[in-house]
């Protein structure tokens, strides 16, 4: 969904919404709220509706779905919850926020695995159609929380939503099952009449849906209207609530909701047409990269190629393939697909032909946690491959930068003809936030020549083509298409001779080699890291990659609107690291690094530049909560 917003974007009102005067209607700056149910209650497509409604409102937000790696996990019980968490403002934010304000529950499990992040005086909804013995039973309820005393601390609505929703369809002939599917509707159309969100959107996008069973679209609709009738007649809401459109967070421009798969995946094919190659995807299926691969796809009208291999070595052996005809070749995957594409990957660097590997992290070691974030393949994407073989990382901050990292791997992936790393996370795929739609002109130009002739010439004057002799600039061999006449050259993973690119197995040649190799990385143009530190008087410098841009901003705000001062510092470049940062780093007294491993970028940083670097951090599953780190910060700062 995309809206036009400018810097006097205007209130939209709910086309629904209650009449004067008939409930109170407060105003906040911030909410956020958090669905949560069985992964077969709908929590995500609820939490994803919401969210759009939130986005065509003008709302600034930030996302975090959160579910079971089991496609249907068992029902009721704690490992088996499935959340979504929506964070939105009249102002800019960074986060999907510490603590929900809003709990919406669908039976106990919900409520008990998600009650621990919930503050004392927030406002909880309950389905008690679900708290029955046995429900309650499953997760270790002896008596029923609604009635122990247990919520007394807590903003309670008990609403009885299967038996709401079973009623409200009792006229389109669905069975009981049937209907219930439809309770995350009325739970929808109720906290959309809670916070004033538009509802035509919703109500298009389930016709749009269930276009083949107009009967089921239209019980949802009703469900739909049932849950916002509910809201506006029942005593139990007494109060509304309004959070204006942040108007002053963007700039003027056309926006839309994009999660960072998807940005990431839109960014391909940008950098494709800024190139004017056609696009290859050599993928197999991993989560949290298998959306990218699904998006790809359907885009065959930009001259896409997406490639499901067996495996995922077939896979990115393809997209090597690919890459020596004369496509921007790219394979997705995630940290275990990683290993078993390191080989392929040291071939490419061998080769030095460009290809992007992109690698949405997730809890590991093995298979881990699959549907959850972390950023612990840091020193796999630097250093997991047998020999010296170098391969540049670009690491995306946000949802909507994924689309800019995306251009940014492609462009040094062509300039350099190499493999290039793109390490996102689970949290930054499966989150989303407003993204400001780029005019085309705004987008780089990253067309590169192909090898057309002969470039050198033998001392017999006989001009010949040396597939290994390189640009001065950038150390980059020229790209030949095969079949063109007169420039066929051998290709394979045994060492090749510099300039002529024959077998050789000297060992000055391979020693001037490798060392050329890792030159031509470390050669790679990076922009200068910038350095937040607005009065020039902190002491304490946070540096961040990756996805912990975020909460480690949210954590500095607090700390300077507590009266201290720290500097911010964040890498999008991690080899090579920007040719400003040994200077950056000198420049204070201390360093912390937050980071969702135990310390890989630490550890470089150490080794690098001899900087006594702290490690935060944290291996749940889970981001970083901006409180909890903004206390770290005011310890470093006081220590």
């Amino acid at each position: 969904m995309t809206s036009q917003v400018s810097s006097a974007t205007e209130h939209v009102e709910s086309p629904a919404a209650p009449a004067a005067g008939e409930k109170q209607v407060r105003s906040l700056d911030r909410v956020v709220i958090r669905f949560a149910g069985d992964s077969g209650d709908g929590m995500q497509l609820t939490g994803d509706r919401f969210t759009s409604e939130t986005a065509s409102f003008g709302n600034d937000l930030s996302t975090l779905p959160n579910f079971p790696a089991e496609i249907r996990a068992p029902a009721g019980t704690l490992p088996g919850v499935s959340s979504f968490q929506l964070h939105f403002a009249d102002h800019d934010i960074l986060t999907p926020g510490d603590a929900p304000d809003v709990l919406v529950a669908m039976n106990p499990a919900a409520l008990k695995a998600n009650l621990a992040d919930v503050p004392r005086g927030a406002e909880i909804i309950v389905n008690t159609d679900e708290f029955t013995k046995r429900p309650m039973a499953k997760v270790g309820y002896t008596t029923s929380p609604l009635e122990d005393g247990s919520l007394d601390g807590y903003s309670v609505h008990p609403v009885p939503l299967t038996t709401l929703t079973i009623e409200a369809l009792a006229g389109f002939g669905l069975s009981r099952k049937e209907a219930e599917r439809s309770k995350n509707m009325f739970a929808l159309g109720l906290l959309s009449w809670m916070y004033h969100r538009p509802t035509e959107g919703t109500e298009s996008f389930l016709r749009s849906k269930f276009a083949k069973k107009p009967q089921i679209a239209e019980a949802n609709i009703a469900a739909f209207r049932a849950g916002w009738n509910f809201g506006e007649t029942t005593e139990d809401f007494a109060v509304s609530y309004q959070v204006a459109p942040a108007a002053q967070a963007f700039p003027t421009g056309t926006y839309r909701n994009i999660s960072g798969n998807l940005a990431l995946a839109y960014g391909l094919i940008a950098a494709a047409e800024q190139a004017d190659l056609p696009l290859y995807l050599g993928s197999y299926p991993i989560t949290p990269a298998s959306d990218i691969l699904h998006e790809l796809s359907k885009h065959k009208n930009f001259g896409v190629r997406s490639f499901q291999a067996e495996d995922e070595i077939a896979g990115i052996g393809a997209a090597l393939g690919a890459a020596f005809g004369g496509s921007l070749a790219v394979t997705t995957t995630s940290g275990p697909g990683v290993a078993l594409k390191s080989e392929t990957i040291g071939l490419a660097v061998s080769l030095e032909l460009p290809l992007l590997v992109v690698d949405i992290q997730r809890g590991g070691p093995s298979t881990g946690l699959p549907t959850k974030t972390e950023q612990a393949d840091l020193l796999q994407a630097m250093y997991g491959r047998n020999g010296e073989a170098p391969v540049p990382i670009v690491a995306p901050r946000t949802p909507a930068d994924c689309f800019d990292a995306a251009l940014d791997a492609a462009r040094i992936a062509l300039t350099y003809r190499t493999p290039v790393f793109l390490l996102s996370d689970g949290y930054l795929a499966n989150g989303s936030e407003p993204w400001r739609v780029p005019e085309v002109e705004e987008l780089p130009d990253l067309k590169v020549p192909f090898a057309t002739g002969t470039n050198h010439e033998l001392a017999d004057g006989t001009e010949v083509f040396w597939p290994y002799k390189r640009d001065p600039e950038t150390l980059a061999r020229p790209w030949a298409v095969p079949g063109t006449p007169g420039l066929e050259h051998r290709i394979g993973g045994i060492e090749k001779q510099d300039g002529t690119g024959n077998i050789s197995y000297d060992p000055a040649n391979h020693d001037f080699m490798v060392r050329t190799r890792q030159a031509k990385v470390d050669g790679i143009t990076v922009p200068d890291v910038e350095v937040d530190d607005p009065e020039g008087a902190a002491r304490v410098l946070v540096l961040g990659w990756g996805s912990t841009y975020g909460p480690i901003t949210a954590a500095v705000r607090r700390v300077r609107a507590g009266g201290d001062h720290v500097a911010q510092a964040h890498l999008r470049h991690l080899n090579p690291f920007p040719a400003n940062l040994a200077s950056v780093l000198a420049g204070y007294e201390k360093v912390i690094v937050p980071e969702m491993n135990l310390g890989q970028l630490a550890t470089l940083i150490r080794a690098r530049y001899l900087v006594d670097a702290r490690s935060h951090t944290q291996v749940s599953g889970m981001p970083f909560k901006a409180e909890a780190l903004a206390a770290v910060l005011k310890e470093a700062i006081d220590d």
